[in-house]
């Protein structure tokens, strides 16, 4: 994964206008095991309260900030990660420097070295608190019709991120938009990979682990043909 994120060359005008000049809303991290080190990126420091390149993050300072109700469950899924180093995803709240909320959905999968070794745990964090005005609302409804006019796919893969973790519209399309940046994958085309690869899960009545979901999420990337 890359420390920056790419501009896909195929946004669009909705894409810019749910972007609004609002401090972007999904981010990455990186947590490694030897050293309880974590990296954050600008979205993620922000987050967390925190001026980009302020921030020094480690597994205290990251427990620091969850809120009291979700410190063991967080603190837990870190002990499991360590013991595992196997993908995850959680959601939870966590308490900035300034004393605000937000409603998180972190998801990650396993780092590796150039020796193919696993050395942590990567992914993004997605902030999901409802915060947006009257007047953006309005905007991200239009945006959304206008998706849905043109971009079957694209609402079909919004629908299932919505379903595996429980978000609503604007943050699955936030995350869809964002993993086209990072990956510099065209949206639509990112977003059907995603969904082919989320159908052919074998299954019966219950969904899969979310696990699964997750590592098809962060890899979907790989599969698109060039």
């Amino acid at each position: 994964m890359s420390d920056g994120v790419v501009e896909s060359t195929g946004q669009t005008m909705v894409e810019h206008a749910l972007a609004g000049g609002e401090p972007q809303r999904v981010g990455w991290f990186r947590f490694y095991f030897a050293d309880e080190r974590w990296e954050w990126s600008p979205q993620v420091e922000r987050m967390h309260g925190y001026e980009p390149g302020t921030a020094n993050p480690t597994t205290e300072l990251v427990l620091s900030h969850k809120h009291p109700e979700d410190y063991q469950q967080v603190a837990a899924t870190l002990d499991e990660i360590r013991r595992t180093a196997g993908a995850f995803s959680t959601r939870h709240r966590v308490i900035d420097t300034h004393g605000d909320i937000h409603h998180v959905v972190v998801v990650g999968d396993q780092l590796f070295d150039d020796d193919g070794a696993v050395i942590g745990t990567h992914g993004f964090y997605v902030d999901v608190t409802p915060s947006m005005t009257e007047v953006q609302e309005e905007i991200v409804t239009e945006a959304v019709a206008e998706i849905a006019e043109a971009r079957g796919g694209i609402e079909q893969t919004k629908g299932m991120l919505m379903l595996i973790y429980r978000i609503n519209a604007e943050s699955a399309f936030e995350l869809l938009k964002w993993r086209s940046q990072e990956t510099n994958v065209k949206l639509r085309v990112l977003a059907e990979q995603i969904a082919e690869d989320f159908l052919s899960l074998d299954y019966d009545e219950l969904l899969p682990a979310r696990t699964q979901f997750d590592r098809l999420l962060l890899t979907a990337h790989l599969r698109v043909c060039s």
